[in-house]
């Protein structure tokens, strides 16, 4: 990896952080639900995409810098495991069992079946 790739990164990293953050805050002034729904939506939709792009690295559609880029730098920053797994447990201590399993084992599902999507997609193109 070079320095630029590695800043270049970094940079579309903070980015998809910012891109998360702002995305975060529309949804929960719309829908302000105690199920962590755009966690969910964050997880569901970036796992989506980063199939689809190593679909697309896999079929030597993309190149690896730009799956690195997009992937690892902006889809890193835009998906965040760690507030999900943050909110799953806030919600189970206050014993809200439903919003809590859909949280953990809803985001686990989900974004595994939404990224083996995107990947058959992306191994389609």
């Amino acid at each position: 990896m070079t320095p630029l790739l590695f800043i270049g990164i970094s940079v579309v990293g903070g980015l998809g952080a910012s891109v998360r953050m702002l995305f975060d805050g529309a949804f929960k002034a719309w829908s302000p639900r105690s199920t962590p729904w755009s966690t969910l939506l964050i997880n569901v939709s970036g796992s989506l995409i980063l199939g689809l792009l190593t679909g697309l690295a896999g079929a030597n559609l993309l190149p690896e810098n730009w799956h690195l880029l997009l992937g690892t730098g902006f889809l890193g920053g835009y998906t965040t495991f760690s507030t999900a797994s943050f909110e799953t447990v806030k919600l189970i201590e206050e014993r809200k069992w439903g919003s809590s399993l859909l949280s953990g084992f809803g985001t686990l599902v989900f974004a595994t079946a939404a990224a083996g999507l995107g990947l058959w997609a992306g191994g389609l193109l």
